[in-house]
């Protein structure tokens, strides 16, 4: 990665601070809206899954948008979207209708950003450095998402209007400092756009196994906390948050060559087991059993989620941004199915008295459903008479019509 410029370090900088000021206030935002603003539960369950699926699923938005104006312009209009979300939430300590508005905007902002951020991340860079840098940035990620609730956690409840008005602030700072950023990836002018629907050219097997990593990976993230709560405590639930957070930071960018290299099945069979013997580990429900489930979890979706963006990456002939637009909509669909699903069998799990059968279950599908993605992709490739590519090596018709850093 090194040396590297200075707008990739801002970038990067922006990477940490942005999920910094996210996440002194979204992980807050069930507290809030029911305690401070007095919503029921039922109503606060509707809301975050609306502005989830909008901060997954709209990236397929934001890649057309970035594929089209640019990408700094994207950002910078994402980030004063974002900005205008936090300064809706601070306005909806005095009418607190604002704040659902306010959460959406907010979610719309990060859906049309990150795209465009991993996308100018990797801009002319070849490809095997790609890796590296959509590590770094996704370590950063992490580490900015870990460091936010433990600055917040003690003010969203006692001083939220201090806590808003400084995360308004510190996205000020930041959508001026992309003001700055060199411009990338905008046409030429004069230059003719083909308009071309948001799944145009979409990589379809690593479309699908996002979607279907992230279906499964959200069993943990949408449950863990009920259950660790149940078992363990919250202080402990926030230990088990730290290391899976830590060990994307550490591990990933690390392993990243590691990963670029690996055969695209051996990513697939590698990511779903460790998917898969987390989340048994979990059934236990001792608190080493949670530490080591989450740490299994982690380091399956290090490969996964990083691997099927490569490989996306490698397959489409669309843009980056695009590319990224799709994989984030492959993982808001996965995620909303995950919410769906997984809530009506975690619900049985409760009834029953038995929710270690719930992990069981979860990981049952891990085993079962690559398999037949797998199977699935074969029988097309059979039908379409295409050679198949499953060892992951780059294919000359991979790369015809794409421009390096595109």
């Amino acid at each position: 990665m090194f040396p590297l410029s200075g707008p990739l370090r801002f970038l990067l900088l922006s990477s940490f601070l942005i999920p910094l000021g996210s996440f002194m206030v979204l992980p807050f935002m069930s507290v809030f809206l029911h305690e401070r603003l007095g919503m029921g539960l039922g109503t606060v369950g509707v809301v975050l899954a609306v502005a989830s699926l909008v901060q997954f699923s709209g990236g397929v938005v934001g890649g057309a948008l970035a594929d089209r104006i640019g990408l700094r312009r994207t950002m910078l209009w994402a980030l004063v979207v974002r900005t205008a979300g936090f300064v809706g939430l601070l306005l909806a300590l005095r009418w607190p209708p604002l704040a659902v508005g306010a959460l959406v905007l907010t979610c719309c902002g990060a859906a049309l950003y990150l795209p465009a951020n991993k996308a100018y991340l990797v801009h002319g860079v070849d490809e095997e450095r790609r890796p590296a840098f959509l590590s770094a940035g996704n370590a950063a990620l992490n580490a900015g998402m870990a460091v936010g609730p433990l600055i917040a956690g003690s003010f969203v409840l006692s001083s939220p209007g201090w806590l808003f008005a400084a995360v308004t602030a510190l996205f000020l700072a930041v959508t001026a400092g992309h003001a700055g950023l060199p411009a990338a990836g905008e046409r030429p002018p004069g230059t003719e756009v083909t308009r071309q629907g948001l799944l145009a050219g979409v990589a379809v097997l690593p479309f699908a196994a996002n979607a279907l990593a992230f279906y499964l990976y959200f069993h943990f993230q949408h449950f863990l906390a009920v259950y660790a709560v149940e078992q363990a405590s919250s202080e402990f639930y926030s230990l088990v948050l730290l290391l899976c957070f830590t060990l994307v930071i550490v591990v990933q960018p690390l392993a990243s060559g590691l990963i670029r290299r690996m055969p695209y099945a051996l990513a697939l069979t590698v990511g779903f087991a460790g998917l898969a013997a987390g989340l048994a580990v979990l059934a236990v429900g001792s608190r080493a059993a949670l530490l080591a489930g989450g740490a299994l979890i982690t380091l399956g979706d290090i490969v996964l989620f990083l691997k099927n963006d490569l490989e996306a990456l490698r397959r489409s002939p669309r843009s980056d941004a695009v590319v990224f637009g799709q994989q984030r909509l492959a993982a808001g669909l996965g995620a909303c199915a995950s919410g769906v699903l997984g809530g009506q069998l975690y619900g049985l799990g409760e009834g029953a008295g038995h929710t270690g059968w719930f992990w069981l279950l979860a990981a049952a599908q891990c085993l079962l459903l690559p398999p037949l993605l797998l199977l699935l992709r074969r029988h097309a490739e059979r039908r379409m008479q295409v050679p198949s590519d499953e060892e992951g090596a780059l294919k000359p018709h991979d790369t015809d019509g794409r421009v390096p850093g595109r």
